[in-house]
Order: structure tokens, then sequence, then C-alpha cells
């Protein structure tokens, strides 16, 4: 069996409660997906993330071809991590954790990503020669868009950063 992992770990300069108000809300998948995936959220009930709740998005993943994809929300600790597994889609499995954990000033997101590509050995050398390569794109978008919408991550303190710099000068 062809199985994948990708481990992402980013720290925001925000509180818990705001990084879970961003990230359970299935809306802003948008906002940090790459336009070139075209990816619309075609049915949501628009409610924040729950066990249970099925997720239908269109994207056009590999070649700008459009397909279909459903995910269920299957674990929820509100504040401190969910789960989302795709029930159809290009994959032939996916199962995405997002933890949230408290930093000091601020919080540190992490990714896990565990998944199977279809197609037996075409889908390994097409994972070898797109896929791998498009998700490391995308979650680098990702990254990068977080840290435009929330700023830096800096884990100084205000009162150490003044601190540090009255001793340079």
């Amino acid at each position: 069996m062809n199985f994948f992992q990708i481990k992402k770990k980013q720290s925001l300069p925000i509180s818990v409660s705001k990084a879970w108000g961003f990230f359970s809300d299935p809306k802003n998948l948008c906002v940090i997906t790459p336009d070139y995936m075209n990816f619309k959220i075609i049915h949501s009930d628009n409610r924040s993330i729950y066990p249970g709740q099925i997720i239908k998005y269109s994207v056009s993943p590999l070649f700008g071809i459009r397909m279909n994809w459903v995910t269920e929300i299957t674990n929820v600790k509100e504040g401190s991590y969910f789960v989302d597994e795709q029930r159809f889609g290009p994959y032939s499995f996916w199962h995405h954790k997002h933890f949230i954990r408290e930093i000091k000033n601020g919080v540190e997101m992490e990714d896990i990503v565990d998944y199977r590509v279809p197609y037996g050995v075409f889908g390994k050398l097409l994972h070898q020669l797109v896929i791998k390569k498009q998700l490391g794109e995308i979650f680098d978008y990702r990254y990068n868009k977080l840290h435009e919408i929330f700023g830096e991550y800096d884990k100084m303190d205000s009162y150490t950063r003044n601190k540090n710099l009255k001793n340079i000068i």
C-alpha cells in the first residue's frame, strides 16, 4: 500500500479562540487554498465544525480537471483539534488532523495528513512527479497566507524585545 504523510507546523501571533474561530469555519478553506485549485464549497450548513458534518466542494487538483470532494468532520475537541476525512474525492484515503496549541505569544498550528493515492503503480508515479510537489505548494501557500492574515509570529513579548533593544543601543 502506498501511504504517505505530510506534517506541517506553524506559529501564529493570535489567541487560541481566534485561531479556532478561523479554522473551524469551513468558509475559510477558500481563503487558504490557492486560486489555481478553483476551490468552491458546494454545500456546507454554515455552522462551525462539529462531528458528523459533511462538507461538499469542487476542486481542480490536477491538470485543471474539476472534481467533487466530500469530507466529513469526524472528531472535534473545541479549541484543541479536529479531524476531517475524505468520503469521496481524488484520494483513495485522506485523513487530516488539525491541532491548535497555545504557546508563548500565540498558537502553534499543526497539520498531519495521512493519505493514499489511487491507481497503484501509476498513482505512485504520479505522486512522485506531481502530487507530492503540489501538496507541498498548497501547504506553502497556506503558510504564507496565514502570515499575511495574522502577521508573523515573534516568540518574544514586548517587554523582552524592548529590554533587548536597550541593551543593543
